[in-house]
C-alpha cells in the first residue's frame, strides 16, 4: 500500500466529508532511530503532553509529534500500550488512586477486560505486537511522513455514519465498540484497530475533554490503514441514491408509505402475503 495513495485518500476523505479537522495517520514505531527529523518530540524542549494532546496537534494544527513514554505524562496510557513495566497490581493501584470506578474489584475487572485481547494464540501475536513497539509518531494523513498503522478520524454523528456505512457496506469486518469513558481517542482510536485489525468507534473520554480541547459533540473512528481504500472506495454508496450524502439529505415529508423504497415496499408485501 503505497503512502502517496493513502495521502490522496486523506485529502480526498477531507474534502468529501466536509470534516471540521484533518484524518490523523498514526505509526506505531519499534525504536527511536524511525522518529523523522520533521517530527516534534516533547521531550526534546523538556516537556510532555499526553497521546491525546499529539493527535489534536495532528488534526487541528497540521503537526508532526512523536510521542513515546519519554514525552508521555498520561503515565497509564503508556503501560496500557505496554511503553513501561508495571505489574497489573501496579496498573490497578495507580487507578484506584484515580477514583475513576467504585473499587479495587471493578478496576480489576475493567483490566481483566482489556487482558481478555490477548488471551489464546491470536492473543499472544497482539501482546507481541504492543510489546515489540516503544511510541508513535502522528501526522495529518495528507501529509503523513510514513506509513501508518491506523487512521483516526475525528468528526459529528454525520461524518460516523457515513463512514461506518462505507466500512459496513460488504460486511466482510463490522464495526463493533465498547466504551468506558477512559483510553478513547488513544487506546480504541489508535492502538486497538492496529493490534485487532478492526476498526474502532471511539466516544472521545475524561483526559480526551480535559486535555486534548475534544469538542463535547465530536466523535471519533480508528480504522486500521488496509482497509482505508476499500471504505473510500464504498463511501456514499449504501443505500444508492437513498444515500443521505454530504450535505447531508433528511426526508420527512408527509403522507410517505412503504413505496418510497424497494426494500419496504417488498417486505410489506411478503407480510401481506404470509398473514
Amino acid at each position: 500500500m503505497a503512502l502517496e495513495t493513502l495521502k490522496k485518500l486523506g485529502e480526498e476523505l477531507y474534502a468529501k466529508l466536509h470534516l471540521p479537522t484533518y484524518p490523523v495517520a498514526v505509526t506505531y514505531i519499534k525504536s527511536e532511530d524511525e522518529i523523522p527529523q520533521q517530527a516534534l518530540r516533547p521531550s526534546a524542549m523538556g516537556q510532555k503532553m499526553a497521546l491525546c494532546q499529539a493527535f489534536t496537534n495532528a488534526r487541528s494544527w497540521g503537526a508532526h509529534t512523536a510521542m513515546t513514554e519519554k514525552d508521555n505524562f498520561c503515565v497509564p496510557s503508556s503501560a496500557m500500550h505496554k511503553w513501561i513495566n508495571v505489574t497489573d497490581e501496579e496498573f490497578v493501584e495507580s487507578q484506584v488512586r484515580q477514583g475513576w470506578h467504585i473499587d479495587r474489584q471493578a478496576e480489576m475487572n475493567r483490566l481483566a477486560v482489556f487482558n481478555s485481547l490477548f488471551a489464546g494464540e491470536e492473543g499472544r501475536k497482539r501482546l507481541e505486537t504492543m510489546q515489540s513497539r516503544m511510541g508513535f509518531v502522528c501526522s495529518p494523513l495528507q501529509n503523513a511522513l510514513m506509513e501508518p498503522d491506523t487512521i483516526l478520524v475525528f468528526g459529528n454523528g454525520i461524518h460516523m455514519t457515513h463512514l461506518i456505512q462505507a466500512l459496513c457496506y460488504d460486511y466482510t469486518s463490522p464495526v463493533f465498540a465498547a466504551f468506558e469513558g477512559f483510553g478513547e481517542s488513544c487506546a480504541k482510536g489508535g492502538l486497538l484497530p492496529f493490534v485487532t485489525g478492526r476498526p474502532q468507534v471511539v466516544l472521545p473520554g475524561m483526559g480526551d475533554r480535559a486535555f486534548a480541547g475534544i469538542a463535547p459533540d465530536e466523535l471519533a473512528i480508528g480504522i486500521p490503514a488496509p482497509m482505508f481504500p476499500k471504505m473510500m472506495e464504498h463511501m456514499f454508496k449504501s443505500g444508492g441514491l437513498m444515500n443521505i450524502g454530504m450535505p447531508f439529505k433528511t426526508m420527512m415529508p408527509s403522507g410517505m408509505s412503504e413505496s418510497i423504497t424497494p426494500g419496504f415496499a417488498y417486505l410489506r408485501g411478503r407480510a401481506e402475503k404470509n398473514k
